[in-house]
Parts: structure tokens; sequence; C-alpha cells
């Protein structure tokens, strides 16, 4: 998705230590938060299967953490940007940490949705412009708007699926305060908002081949919503609703532009 960006609004940095960076903060995120997931309803057999190899989530945080350390010496002039990363990233994750001087995140009105939404936007859309020669063009503003509200109505899929879990743990965010209804009403807001900057994209100068590339997620995640709803497989969540952020990327590095 980071290497989306570079391609589509031409970014000029040093792109490939970026991207080996993203890698290994991701990779340190994602088992930092699994470690601090002892059970999760709707995900049993990954809870089961984390309790059960915790070493190995240990041994990727820490590779993840050295690689972090590695690459993002590299981009210790822009400090402050890539420290905007790192305390969206750890504040996603805070609220399960067992500690009091925590557990007051779970309380927030926005909870983990718009954070988790604002992150990946942040890393994977925003951070590269800001590292780059580029400056915040139109272009680049719809971009990113259009990325935040892809990402968004993922979120708002997966935290359907968690809302009864979350309740019951204090965490507060709009699908929990949400019915069905206003739940859905918020996912479709979300999709329409992405098609609209997606769309506007194409009007300040990003191919229409492009654009109509970039428009595939919401298809699909319109048509799965329903199913979702119902089946909470880890194989649907964790590879075709999660695979939506990341499915346009996989076929615009094969046009040119």
């Amino acid at each position: 998705m980071a290497n989306q960006t570079n391609q589509l609004l031409h970014l000029d940095y040093n792109r490939n230590d970026y991207l080996a960076f993203v890698f290994f903060a991701t990779l340190a995120s994602y088992n930092f938060h699994w470690l601090l997931t002892p059970h999760s309803e709707p995900e049993k057999q990954r809870t089961a299967w984390t309790q059960k190899h915790k070493w190995l989530h240990i041994l990727l945080l820490c590779t993840g953490l050295a690689g972090v350390c590695w690459w993002g010496i590299k981009f210790i002039q822009q400090w402050w940007q890539m420290g905007i990363a790192a305390g969206l990233t750890f504040l996603y994750s805070a609220p399960k940490i067992p500690h009091p001087l925590f557990s007051w995140l779970k309380k927030m009105a926005i909870g983990k949705t718009i954070f988790l939404a604002f992150v990946w936007t942040y890393v994977t859309a925003v951070l590269p412009v800001l590292l780059s020669t580029e400056k915040f063009g139109i272009l680049a503003i719809l971009f990113c708007t259009s990325r935040f509200f892809l990402v968004y109505a993922v979120c708002i899929v997966f935290d359907y699926r968690d809302r009864e879990v979350d309740r019951k743990q204090g965490i507060r965010s709009m699908i929990t305060y949400f019915t069905e209804k206003g739940i859905g009403r918020l996912f479709f807001f979300s999709i329409c908002l992405f098609v609209t900057a997606t769309t506007a994209c194409g009007y300040y100068g990003m191919p229409i081949s492009i654009v109509a590339i970039l428009l595939l997620p919401a298809v699909f995640l319109v048509y799965l919503y329903k199913k979702a709803k119902t089946d909470f497989s880890d194989y649907l969540y964790d590879f075709v609703i999660d695979g939506m952020m990341v499915l346009s990327s996989l076929f615009t590095p094969f046009i040119r532009i």
C-alpha cells in the first residue's frame, strides 16, 4: 500500500528504506497487539494459537523492533513525522495493557476504529508524502482521504464482529454505541466518501484506469457486507475482507503511469 502511494503520486525519497521500515514496524506492532490479547471470542482459533505460541510472537516482536531501529535511524531527520506514526500505533494496542494508566483509553468515544484507520492511512499514504520532496497538493489530499475511508469501512466490518466483546471489556467506539442499522449507515457512508474521493482523483489528473482499479475494493466490500455479519470465520476476515485494503495495490504496479 505504501509502495502504491509512491507510484501513484510519483514520490521521490528513500523509498526502499521506508518500505523496509514499514515491514518491520508492522511485524512489531501486530505481534505486540496479539501478545496482549489473551482471549477473543470472535477469533477463538487465533487467540488459542497465540497462547500456545507466545514464544514466536516474542521472537517476531524483537525482530520487528530490531528492524525498526535499523531502518528508522535512516529517517532521524524526520523524527517527528515518524514519531506520530509510532504514537498512533501504540495507542491502538495500549488499552489492552493491564495497567490503570492505560485503562482510560477504553472509554474514549472514537475508540480503536478511527485510531486504526488513521494509523494505516498515515503510514501508507500521508507519511510517504511528508518524507518526499512533493508538497501536499489536492491530488495527494484526495488520495489520502480515499485511503482513510476505505480502511475505515474495513475497520467497521471488523468492529461489528467484535462489538459484543468490546462492550464487555468497556472499549467504546461508535460501533458499540450504534444500533445494527446505524452501523450499516456508517459503513455505507464511509464507502460513499471513499468512492467520491477516489473518483475526484480522476478529475485532478489520475488516469481513469487507475481510478477504476482503486474502486474495486468498494464493490467487493458492499457485496461481502451482509455475509460478514453472519460468518465470523477467521479466513473470511483475515484474508478476504482485510485483503480489500491491499487489493488495488496488487494491480497498479503493472500499469504504466
